[in-house]
């Protein structure tokens, strides 16, 4: 990342620089060896700059986790939204989901890294964008058979089989392309959504 501490920005500008910095050091190193010294090192200030805006690692971490989530989340709903099928919802979903982390793989560490599970404060601002989205997901399920505990659990099955899927390819170094990646992850879900499970 470009170094800009020396620039004259507004507090709204020199938070939003921070975050970004802070994005890219916490995806590069997780968040336990990451300190606010390099953090402030990278984005080219001073830690009492830095501690103006945040008053410590958890709590700068903590609203990076949460912008993310939001953004990854606004980013699904806007495009499952403009589906006008059930294919084409799935195929947008998949598509947007892949390509937030395409675009920034240290998204992927922020949201799902060491610690996020863990941590009581990180886990519930997770945890609620996460239960918002499932909520939107099973309500584009449109199967009549199939209630709304069990489109509950197909959503959350949904997002554990991409958050495993585009983990791995970030973690083997993203051979494939993220078209390849979205097309494959597609076909698996749309063949499994296409088949209505037996009642009990």
């Amino acid at each position: 990342m470009a170094n800009v501490g020396n620039t004259r920005l507004g507090a709204a500008e020199r938070r939003a620089q921070l975050l970004e910095t802070a994005r890219s050091v916490f995806g590069e190193n997780g968040f336990s060896a990451t300190s606010m010294n390099d953090i402030a090192k990278e984005a080219g200030v001073t830690k009492p700059v830095l501690y103006q805006h945040f008053a410590s690692k958890h709590d700068l971490f903590n609203e990076l986790l949460a912008e993310t989530a939001e953004q990854l989340e606004t980013h699904l709903r806007d495009e499952i939204s403009a589906g006008a099928t059930g294919r084409e919802k799935v195929e947008r979903g998949v598509r947007a989901y892949v390509s937030f982390f395409d675009q920034s793989p240290y998204r992927f560490r922020v949201l799902y890294g060491e610690g996020v599970r863990t941590d009581p404060d990180f886990s519930q601002r997770l945890n609620r964008v996460e239960d918002s989205f499932h909520e939107f997901a099973a309500a584009q399920i449109d199967i009549e058979e199939i209630d709304q505990q069990h489109r509950l659990l197909i959503a959350r099955s949904i997002s554990g089989m991409l958050e495993s899927g585009v983990g791995y390819w970030i973690q083997t170094g993203m051979a494939l392309s993220a078209s390849e990646v979205a097309a494959t992850l597609t076909a698996l879900l749309w063949g499994g959504l296409r088949i209505k499970p037996a009642n009990n």
